[in-house]
């Protein structure tokens, strides 16, 4: 683990352009698997779990190139291999459950270990992977260390053809249908999904696939059709920025007192972000492809019409606004004169850091696994903090550091370097006084 320490106080100002998001990059690059063709990807961001993703495809025997300078990947998987006694997944990655399609649609065999994971938010069952698995003619068998799963019942073959509708909008599950769908035949070779996730980064994975050969209809809606093809080819393709990563430039500036231009070529998906950041007293424009928030003296929360109430920010599958968004503006309540109740509702886990707030001196409390108040503009002071496993947490503390001027630390912030390259540098070229230290 690593810690990072912050001397704020100091207004970010400056310009910057997202890396690619996380969320889109990691089943991209599974779905490589899929295709013996050429691939180049470009902007490929040098975060931990692309690092080990990519020692996977080599140990398959792949052919994997990647300059992250340049940010460009070339990956040929003509000649990958698959041994399920010998050649495991990593389970300290949540993500490589999507390898597990390519794996069966290649070599009609995978595994994966009991305990995958990534961010600890609660419990995240695999159960609707499993589903999904079977709905395709599968076979899971589970191990005391792992999950074999076969491509089809003995004498049967390949993935088969499904219509499938889900307990719960699932990104993850969704590209794993898609995945799993895109070179399924039998019972007519077409398979459905209702209730699909469609945030921005499914989105761009099904693009990609497109890009491949596959044939998907429904791409940003709750319903995809996919059409089963005999093989999929290669070819380019080039990463957008990542929304996480934009608000989360844009909060900086607007915590600190400056002013962050981020590029953004998708305004079109921030309408609801944009209300949210209104109501902290934040105005975020958009222009030429660029976007910038605008602060008219200190941060305020914005009344309700109605009176009585709190205000709300309530985070849930696209199209609310993002659950990985909500500790942003958690940060920005605890900055902000007035109260704001946030309600996650997906994870029963993302919530329970409210008492590293209070060691700046903030006020929150947390009514429930998946609500708590802020009660801000309180004086804040600088303060030593550990962040739990979780990405948008670890920047939320930082973010808070950066608004208060003297020497704080962010214990445990390795998660940051998950989603985000050169995170440090990149807010040290905006003006802020922040360093890696290596903890214990």
């Amino acid at each position: 683990m690593a810690n990072l320490i912050v001397h704020g106080g100091t207004p970010l100002v400056g310009r910057i352009t997202p890396s690619a998001n996380k969320n889109a990059v990691l089943p991209i690059l599974c779905a490589t698997l899929l295709s013996r063709e050429p691939i180049r990807l470009l902007g490929i961001p040098e975060i931990t779990d692309v690092r080990k993703i990519l020692e996977i495809f080599r140990m398959l025997g792949s052919n994997v190139q990647v300059d992250y300078a340049t940010g460009v990947l070339e990956v040929h998987h003509r000649d990958t291999h698959f041994d399920p006694q010998t050649d495991h997944l990593p389970e300290e990655m949540r993500s490589s459950v999507m390898l597990v399609p390519p794996l069966l649609a290649r070599f009609g065999v995978a595994r994966i270990e009991n305990d995958v994971q990534g961010c600890t938010l609660g419990v995240r069952e695999i159960d609707p992977h499993v589903e999904v698995l079977e709905r395709f003619g599968c076979h899971v068998e589970r191990s005391r260390e792992a999950l074999l799963i076969r491509a089809g019942f003995a004498g049967s073959g390949g993935l088969k053809a499904n219509h499938h509708w889900l307990d719960y909008a699932s990104v993850t599950t969704t590209e794993n249908f898609v995945l799993c769908a895109a070179l399924a035949k039998g019972n007519g070779g077409t398979s459905t999904l209702m209730n699909a996730a469609s945030e921005p980064h499914v989105q761009e994975f099904c693009t990609f696939m497109a890009m491949l050969g596959a044939r998907i209809e429904g791409t940003g809606t709750s319903r995809l059709t996919i059409h089963g093809v005999d093989q999929l080819g290669g070819g380019e393709f080039k990463f957008a920025e990542d929304f996480h990563e934009a608000v989360t430039f844009m909060a900086l500036g607007a915590i600190t007192g400056g002013c962050i231009t981020v590029k953004n070529s998708a305004p079109e998906q921030f309408p609801l972000i944009d209300r949210t950041f209104a109501k902290f007293g934040v105005q975020v424009v958009h222009e030429n492809g660029w976007s910038h928030t605008v602060v008219d003296g200190p941060l305020r929360v914005k009344q309700p019409f109605t009176q009585n109430i709190l205000q709300k920010v309530e985070a849930a599958p696209w199209p609310y606004l993002p659950v990985d968004l909500l500790p942003i503006f958690v940060a920005l309540g605890v900055k902000a004169e007035g109260s704001v109740m946030y309600w996650n509702k997906v994870y029963e886990g993302a919530m329970g850091w409210t008492s590293e707030l209070s060691k700046f001196g903030a006020q929150a409390f947390q009514s429930d696994p998946h609500r708590i108040i802020t009660f801000g503009g309180k004086t804040l002071a600088p303060a030593e903090v550990e962040s739990p496993y979780i990405i948008r947490v670890a920047i939320a503390l930082l973010m808070l550091a950066a608004s208060i001027p003297g020497k704080s630390v962010i214990k445990n912030a390795t998660p940051v370097r998950r989603a985000h390259p050169r995170f440090a540098e990149n807010i040290r070229a905006l003006g802020a006084q922040i360093e890696w230290v290596e903890g214990d």
